[in-house]
């Protein structure tokens, strides 16, 4: 901006001396004005009274003249002003185009493999997506959802586990999709935020627990939240029981926390494990949620059943 100020100045100053001197010099003899010309270094032109004639100082170099015209080596003095102007307006303008570029390579930087481990492997693996056929990719993705398959078989066990609780309050059975698929979705909002962060190079391993804490603490207000909206209307709307409305109104608070704790900490676990996150943190996150959620909702509800007096 400053160069481009100093360009404009300087190219004010020449139009008004190519402007001026010819309606100077039809005013009084031209060989006056050539006289009055003293210092050869200065880059304006002044106008000056004195005894109702005037004196002209305009810009010129420093360069012997032999010629006994005056006129003519005033204009080439003019021209070598206007050269020399040139010139400087074309260096100009090559710093303002050599300048440019230099503020503009961080938007278009390769992101580190959306890891932020700097990895050019990973780089490689997402500059060659595009190229890879479909069984290189379920080849590729089947193994780490065969692991999670069989975590997810926890559940079984669990819901075999409580059945005897089941069998007393079916109620219970009715809302086990509904906390399933919220743990999901909870886990899924910081999972696609960490991974999204980490791969814009806005965070790194070295921020893993600030980030992790304000995604837990995140979770716990989005459960208060919801529990407190989510069991009153399964009570007065859907008529379910008082302690069963109260079991999952207690357990949204804990279950978000839980949720957006592993979403946010998975993405982390893999950058360190040398894993990919875009492919392990997602169906992980779902597996632990789903079995440490499902267990978190009948432990709270046989306490909260005892505090209602009931016998299971």
């Amino acid at each position: 901006h400053m160069c481009r100020q100093a360009t404009t100045l300087r190219c004010v100053k020449l139009a008004t001396l190519i402007i001026t001197t010819p309606i100077l010099t039809s005013l009084f003899p031209f060989h006056q004005a050539a006289q009055a010309i003293k210092s050869p270094t200065t880059s304006f032109i002044k106008i000056r009274g004195d005894d109702n004639h005037f004196n002209i100082m305009a810009a010129k170099k420093k360069s012997p003249t032999t010629s006994a015209d005056p006129s003519s080596s005033a204009l080439n003095e003019l021209k070598e002003t206007i050269k020399s102007q040139a010139a400087e307006i074309d260096r100009l303008k090559k710093q303002l185009s050599s300048a440019e570029p230099s503020k503009t390579p961080n938007a278009k930087k390769v992101p580190s493999g959306g890891h932020a481990h700097g990895g050019t492997s990973d780089n490689e693996e997402i500059l060659d997506y595009k190229d890879k056929t479909f069984y290189a990719i379920a080849y590729e993705r089947v193994w780490w959802l065969a692991i999670f398959l069989v975590s997810l078989s926890f559940t079984a066990l669990i819901m075999n586990g409580f059945e005897h609780t089941l069998s007393k309050e079916i109620e219970l059975a009715y809302f086990v999709p509904l906390m399933a698929g919220h743990g999901g979705n909870t886990g899924g909002q910081a999972v696609g935020t960490v991974l999204s962060a980490l791969s814009a190079g806005v965070i790194s391993r070295s921020d893993a627990l600030r980030v992790i804490g304000k995604e837990a603490m995140s979770g716990l207000v989005m459960g208060i939240i919801l529990g407190a909206l989510v069991g009153p209307i399964s009570h007065y709307v859907m008529g379910i029981s008082m302690h069963v409305s109260t079991v999952v109104s207690v357990t949204f608070p804990l279950l978000s926390t839980i949720a957006s704790f592993l979403g946010s900490s998975l993405p982390f676990v893999c950058v360190i494990l040398g894993l990919d996150p875009a492919v392990i943190a997602a169906p992980a996150m779902t597996s632990f949620v789903d079995v440490s959620g499902l267990m978190c909702y009948f432990l709270i509800a046989n306490q909260i059943f005892k505090l209602f007096g009931l016998e299971l």
